[in-house]
């Protein structure tokens, strides 16, 4: 009966350790799955490096969303620098806002195929977009009054109102 406890036991620790085993590898192996963003700097500055590769890039999509036939041109900044970004017109219609002083744009991450010098567009870098994910979505800014800056043109015009009347008077 010990012999037979022994040989469970065994056996359990076997069936335990591989587990853990496979969960490591799978660990692994999902760090490969969810490609990490590359920053526009990295991406202008190895321009060479990242020619023709699938790159994953995230940031705030700004300006306006040009048409271009079943295409649409796209700017999006990740608050170094603003990368070009080609598309489909159904990848575009995932944008919902975009940057201007009216509204803050939708945070993206873009995967797609980079271009250090594009042939298709003129010789400019960009990315040629496979799939959008939205980050973060994005909103419509409300600019509130600064009470403080109307009060001073309040005055400074009463005060510039009052020097030019005094100069009139002066000049009878």
């Amino acid at each position: 009966m010990m012999r037979s406890q022994v040989t469970c036991h065994t056996s359990q620790v076997k069936v335990k350790g591989l587990v853990l085993f496979l969960t490591c590898v799978l660990c692994l192996a999902a760090g490969d799955l969810f490609a990490q963003s590359i920053s526009s700097s990295e991406l202008i500055n190895n321009a060479k490096l990242y020619e023709g590769k699938v790159v994953t890039f995230e940031g705030e999509a700004i300006g306006d969303v040009m048409a271009r036939g079943e295409y649409a041109w796209l700017n999006v900044n990740d608050g170094q620098n603003a990368i070009g970004i080609w598309m489909g017109k159904e990848l575009a219609g995932e944008v919902s806002f975009t940057g201007s002083y009216k509204s803050r744009g939708d945070w993206l991450e873009i995967t797609g195929i980079f271009n250090r010098a594009c042939l298709e567009h003129g010789g400019d870098l960009d990315i040629h977009a496979q799939a959008i994910r939205k980050v973060r979505l994005g909103r419509a800014v409300s600019e509130r009054l600064n009470t403080g800056k109307r009060n001073m043109v309040f005055i400074l015009s009463g005060v510039l109102c009052a020097v030019w009347i005094l100069k009139r008077l002066k000049l009878k």
